[in-house]
């Protein structure tokens, strides 16, 4: 998987500035590719002026992870690549961390190749149920918060697209047992629309976006930290008059691994 989406995407990164300006409607292949690497950013290629295939119908559960690489692929690269390159990061990267959020509505994409972690760009998260704090229990309606990887991608998803987080974690069986909470919840995901209940609603087109990358990377080196808030604004402090006890352990870990990424948000927007 990984050398086909190298091979896309060296070959997209010339198109960028041609594609954007294309006289009419054109299919990825139509487009006549340069040599030359984009340097920087350039104005994002319009979505109208491509052909994307439609998906096959969900028939059953018939549609697969395949169908949508080939769907959507070429030109969720085509939009990447001028991110990755000037975040100096190949692609598909090696590892990818996914930093969400909850507050800020934001989910951040961090990537690496052979190096260190570099910021690539972040995305609007369209919906996400509840208020700070760790999920719980079943039908709270809570985003949970912690670390957590993905564990699947859905390529049936009635939010289009969806990726499954591995809620609960380790962490959160252990303190639900600890509690006597015998029902913590399940399902929660990354998906498409702008709708949620417990889930990180990202809309259709971001979705698309996040699916192919997650799928070119492969689930096993991706990892998803969501936060109540973005602790290089502020530190996160657990309110435990109404949040369990642990919680604070739970931010110190969170805060830990946001920190190692990247300790002001200044390094986030800058690069530096």
């Amino acid at each position: 998987m990984k050398s086909t989406a190298k091979i896309v995407f060296g070959l997209v990164m010339a198109a960028l500035l041609g594609a954007c300006v294309a006289p009419r409607p054109a299919a990825i292949s139509d487009i006549t590719f340069a040599t030359t690497a984009a340097a920087k950013p350039q104005a994002q290629p319009d979505r109208n002026l491509y052909f994307i295939p439609e998906l096959p119908p969900s028939l059953d559960g018939q549609r697969t992870v395949e169908d949508v690489l080939q769907a959507y692929g070429p030109y969720a690269t085509l939009k990447l690549a001028s991110y990755f390159a000037k975040a100096n990061v190949s692609y598909p990267p090696s590892e990818i961390v996914f930093i969400a959020l909850k507050q800020e509505k934001k989910l951040e994409l961090w990537a690496r190749g052979s190096g260190e972690f570099r910021f690539i760009r972040d995305y609007d998260i369209q919906a996400a149920s509840g208020v700070a704090g760790p999920k719980l229990r079943q039908g709270d309606e809570q985003v949970p918060e912690g670390i957590y990887r993905i564990e699947g991608l859905n390529p049936n998803s009635h939010y289009h697209l969806s990726m499954k987080i591995n809620y609960p974690n380790e962490f959160d069986r252990f303190h639900a047992w600890q509690e006597g909470r015998s029902k913590p919840g399940s399902d929660i995901f990354i998906h498409g629309k702008a709708s949620s209940i417990g889930c990180l609603a990202m809309g259709d087109e971001a979705i698309e976006e996040l699916f192919v990358l997650t799928a070119n990377v492969g689930v096993d080196n991706v990892k998803v930290v969501i936060a109540p808030h973005d602790p290089r604004v502020y530190p996160l402090v657990a309110d435990t008059e109404k949040l369990p006890d642990w919680t604070l352990e739970l931010y110190s870990n969170i805060s830990r691994e946001i920190l190692a990424l990247s300790p002001t948000v200044k390094s986030v927007k800058t690069g530096l």
